[in-house]
């Protein structure tokens, strides 16, 4: 972890109305301004990183879920490919919540979820969630918002459920400002090799920024909880973003305090030849 990192600056305190506009989405502590200088940070915590998940993976009993939601253009593939470059796959594993299939529509929302969460010796990486059923569900009409409220409970206990199962739980929104969405997209649509992310979709969406922020607001204040706690990322900066979210994993997994388990077998007196 960085010297000056403090979890608590990122965090939405549980039981607490939140105003987005409280929190800079340009805001860099972390990040020196030089890249040299935080490419070398940031590789040593990835680093860190990768002995911790050989702990957590040997150990075989604890399990950690990190939850990615955001915007569009937020963030959240380079966040994967940036914190967990140097992580051995082994171990780690990510799953994407797109539009819900057919088959998924005649299911509970949550079912698609239950068999992506982690196993004991497990990262899984969340990139969308659940969320977006307390997300864009709401924002679009498509519940009212008692249902949304009754979501929100039913979200809780489930992340309750995983956390008393051993599962260490960490959900990060990505917060970008508008403005620093509008050139992202701008930049994928002149970019050859990222044209092909663009949809018309994205332009609908933009409309809705100022509904979307309320949904995240209300989604957020809601179900940030001891057990799963809501971070506000900065992440207009990509390189403040991967250091934010890699310092909050070292934490977690350091307070775990893991240790190597012994051989199953007794090994006294083994000689290899």
């Amino acid at each position: 972890m960085t010297k000056t990192f403090d979890a608590k600056r990122y965090l939405v305190k549980p039981g607490k109305k939140i105003n987005l506009k409280d929190w800079n989405p340009g805001e860099q502590r972390l990040s020196s301004g030089d890249k040299a200088t935080d490419a070398q940070t940031l590789a040593a915590l990835n680093e860190q990183l990768d002995k911790l998940q050989d702990l957590l993976f040997a150990g075989h009993q604890h399990k950690l879920l990190l939850v990615l939601q955001g915007m569009d253009t937020s963030g959240k593939d380079g966040t994967i490919r940036n914190v967990f470059n140097s992580v051995d796959p082994l171990g780690v594993r990510v799953a994407s919540f797109k539009a819900p299939t057919e088959e998924e529509l005649n299911h509970h929302y949550l079912w698609r979820v239950h068999k992506q969460v982690p196993g004991k010796g497990e990262i899984a990486i969340f990139n969308r969630s659940h969320y977006e059923d307390v997300l864009i569900v709401p924002v679009r009409g498509w519940i009212t918002p008692a249902e949304c409220k009754r979501r929100y409970d039913e979200i809780s206990d489930f992340e309750k459920q995983l956390s008393d199962s051993g599962a260490i739980i960490i959900k990060c929104f990505l917060y970008i400002s508008k403005d620093e969405q509008k050139a992202r997209l701008e930049e994928r649509l002149a970019d050859p090799e990222k044209r092909w992310k663009f949809r018309l979709g994205d332009l609908g969406e933009r409309k809705l920024w100022k509904q979307y922020m309320q949904a995240y607001e209300n989604a957020l204040a809601a179900t940030s909880t001891k057990h799963a706690p809501w971070y506000v990322i900065p992440a207009n900066s990509k390189t403040e973003r991967n250091l934010i979210i890699s310092s909050l994993l070292l934490q977690a997994l350091v307070n775990l305090k893991m240790k190597y388990p012994e051989p199953k077998e007794d090994l006294s007196g083994v000689v290899v030849e």
